[in-house]
């Protein structure tokens, strides 16, 4: 019977075996899936929830224990940006395991982890509103100052009119004479 047993050894030690979770949760942070063998997209799957989950909280203690598990500070920055706030009110599945076909060179079954929900798009879409609230908030500035510029060239423009409707009067007169 197999009890009281958390998680796969993958052949390794258990240096080794936290090292390649490290690396492939960092992987996956960054480029937002990675292919792997099924064993390993197996393993890797509880260890990403579970820094998902203390991601979904921006702290210091979720940011010590994120860097403690990632190996880059960017894929920590990243967690913390757009992977938490993103599954902010998802309870849990963030990621999925699908299957491949297996591997070329020794028939090893091969399996895709991603995330359930596109990080890039999120991201997209944050920037658009931001950019959307930013360039609204210049269009209003922009509307103020051509108001007030607008109002000003109109007076200057009355006053060109009316002194070229005289000399254009005057002309007519010495042209008459």
């Amino acid at each position: 019977m197999k009890h009281r047993i958390s998680h796969k050894k993958l052949s390794r030690d258990t240096n080794a075996r936290r090292a390649l979770l490290k690396n492939l949760a960092t992987s996956l942070v960054l480029h937002e899936r990675i292919v792997t063998t099924t064993a390993k997209a197996k393993a890797i799957r509880p260890f990403v929830e579970k820094l998902i989950t203390k991601a979904k909280e921006d702290s210091l203690g979720s940011r010590r224990y994120l860097s403690a598990k990632l190996d880059k500070e960017t894929a920590v920055e990243k967690m913390l940006e757009l992977v938490g706030p993103t599954f902010k009110e998802r309870p849990g599945g963030y990621t999925r395991v699908v299957k491949l076909s297996p591997r070329v060179g020794d028939k090893a079954d091969q399996s895709l982890v991603e995330f359930v929900e596109n990080i890039s798009e999120v991201a997209a879409k944050k920037k658009l509103a931001k950019k959307k609230s930013v360039a609204g908030a210049k269009k209003e500035s922009v509307k103020e100052t051509t108001k007030k510029k607008v109002i000003k060239p109109k007076t200057k423009t009355n006053v060109k009119s009316k002194q070229s409707k005289s000399k254009t009067a005057a002309t007519k007169k010495t042209k008459a004479k």
